[in-house]
């Protein structure tokens, strides 16, 4: 399944109305905020479409998945939108996660803490607001040029340090940007080491780099970890190859396209998390070019200072400060 999906529903009492774009979606937030509200809305409508007073729109079929037999109800859920209210304990399980990777389905789970078997957006988490008789959903994190955990007011970081989750192409980038500004650059190895890292080092100004994509369940504890301190930022783009994509060195109309609207192309039984499409779409359209694209090693071309330049030009508000870059000095020479 592909493509935005708006969903309304609703009983004379109360209306909710929102939009899906990717396979995962996350709703939290407190009690009485309206989450149960609405799955139990969808579930009455789908029990009984004609004889319920709720209303629902959408074109895609809607379901609710629940309790002990939910691995029975998955197998007959097809290309359609799946709720799962709070308190479904399969949700944490690999099996799920596993599972859930071999459909077709858009997935909205009700959860007020992070799910980390499942690689979904910092973008895609939702509280639910409501005006009155009307719920539309808000996001939770959403800020600027991608950049969180900082003074908004300022909103211009430079580090001293650049830690990456990524520990091959991604990471290699950095750590030659790093080395030109003569700047710390450390791999973590993995979205779900940042936490503990940030949590043992808190010296210098940092700058965290992570992928956006598929860092959701991480968000909230690791804003929690840095919220008194000024001395950390996170930028979170879709992934290291979606920063690449963006920054136009492949100078492709179609990817101009892709990246405008990126759930009409994203086939989510195909790539369960958008970073593994803009992975395989870097790699197909540099595949015949100098950029040639590797995850596991990075191309040398990618360190020349001029698609270095436009690739860091793409990072708005950050700002590299340190010894001239080595570029620079053979220019001056």
């Amino acid at each position: 399944m592909r493509g935005k999906h708006r969903v309304i529903i609703y009983t004379k009492r109360l209306r909710f109305d929102f939009e899906l774009r990717r396979n995962i979606t996350i709703i939290r937030g407190d009690s009485a905020t309206g989450k149960t509200t609405l799955v139990d809305m969808v579930r009455e409508y789908t029990d009984n479409p004609s004889g319920s007073p709720v209303t629902l729109v959408c074109d895609k079929p809607c379901y609710v998945l629940s309790g002990a037999l939910w691995k029975e109800q998955l197998f007959g859920m097809k290309e359609g939108i799946v709720f799962i209210d709070e308190g479904n304990e399969f949700v944490w399980s690999d099996d799920f996660a596993r599972l859930i990777r071999q459909t077709d389905n858009y997935y909205v789970i009700v959860s007020r803490e992070g799910l980390p078997s499942l690689p979904y957006s910092v973008e895609e988490i939702y509280g639910i607001r409501l005006s009155g008789r009307y719920g539309t959903l808000k996001q939770s994190y959403h800020e600027f040029y991608r950049i969180y955990g900082m003074d908004e007011k300022k909103m211009e970081v430079r580090p001293e340090k650049i830690v990456t989750e990524d520990s091959h192409s991604g990471y290699q980038f950095f750590k030659a940007v790093c080395d030109d500004y003569r700047l710390r650059c450390d791999s973590v190895n993995g979205k779900s080491n940042i936490f503990h890292y940030l949590n043992t080092h808190k010296d210098s100004k940092m700058l965290v780099i992570a992928d956006g994509a598929a860092f959701g369940s991480e968000i909230d504890r690791v804003l929690h970890l840095i919220e008194d301190r000024e001395n950390v930022a996170l930028y979170l783009p879709e992934s290291f190859e979606w920063l690449l994509l963006k920054s136009g060195i492949l100078k492709k109309g179609e990817i101009a396209r892709i990246l405008a609207e990126p759930s009409d192309y994203i086939e989510s039984r195909e790539y369960f998390s958008w970073e593994r499409f803009f992975t395989a779409l870097l790699v197909e359209k540099s595949q015949d070019t100098y950029l040639k694209y590797s995850k596991g090693e990075l191309n040398p071309a990618y360190l020349r200072e001029t698609v270095k330049s436009q690739i860091l030009s793409q990072m708005d508000r950050i700002i590299f400060e340190g010894a001239v870059p080595n570029d620079e000095k053979n220019k001056k020479c």
